[in-house]
């Protein structure tokens, strides 16, 4: 049985008004099961491609497919986490995460259930009633994750969701991201300028060099979400290898 193509994108080219053109009949796939970090220089256009693949944006010409159909627009089953994280400055970590449940009307019985849970599950279970500014930056990420994850997203999206945070937060939030499936099943696509992060949650790693007219490279890498994996002489290979792919041609 052939394997199920989550994400296509086909045949795609985009450039923003009186600017460089960003791709130029770019084609990539990824298939069920896939977690890919994408990472390259600034400009490549690694954001404008999570735009495209969330219906945000639109290519000029060539097509996008997600789960089989062209895509047309936002969909309700891709989850997208931002570099901002997004969270309602007026709204209490709870809401927060229970405001897309409230939108596909859940009832308020199920939406405390899956709210709960998921406070339990991002290990803030007595923050709930706390808003984001008395929050950490780490502690408003996790709100951002669980307000993604607990839709069920079929796709997550994650736009360097982990930026601008200190390095102990961040490996933390790795490991977050880990627990709740992000290399063990789940369709996700995470968008990063860091290697070390590129290595640790993409069991696929794409390389945008910059530069429409250049081609896209791609490593595979199983042992991504392994904890063994950092301090092993083959994650060292990978960063050298991932380094030489991102320098200037």
């Amino acid at each position: 049985m052939p394997e199920k193509i989550v994400a296509g994108v086909y045949d795609v080219t985009f450039q923003y008004t009186e600017s460089a053109t960003i791709f130029s009949h770019f084609t990539w796939e990824v298939f069920e099961g896939e977690s890919w970090a994408v990472i390259g220089p600034s400009g490549c256009g690694k954001t404008t491609l999570m735009y495209l693949l969330a219906g945000l944006r639109f290519p000029n010409s060539g097509r996008i497919q997600i789960e089989g159909s062209d895509l047309v627009g936002p969909r309700n089953s891709t989850g997208l986490i931002l570099q901002d994280r997004g969270l309602l400055p007026w709204a209490t970590a709870s809401q927060n995460i229970d405001l897309g449940l409230k939108i596909r009307k859940f009832t308020k019985i199920e939406r405390k259930d899956i709210v709960t849970r998921w406070l339990n599950k991002i290990g803030m279970v007595d923050l709930g009633n706390r808003y984001p500014h008395q929050l950490s930056g780490g502690q408003r990420q996790r709100v951002a994750i669980a307000r993604t994850l607990c839709l069920n997203p079929s796709l997550l999206l994650m736009d360097e969701p982990f930026s601008g945070l200190d390095a102990i937060t961040r490996e933390s939030l790795h490991e977050v991201a880990l627990d709740l499936g992000i290399t063990t099943g789940m369709n996700s696509i995470i968008i990063t300028h860091d290697i070390q992060e590129a290595i640790y949650l993409g069991k696929k790693i794409m390389v945008l060099p910059g530069g429409a007219e250049n081609p896209q490279v791609i490593l595979n890498n199983p042992r991504a979400g392994d904890p063994n994996y950092l301090e092993s002489p083959e994650f060292q290979q990978m960063y050298k290898l991932l380094r030489n792919a991102l320098k200037p041609a």
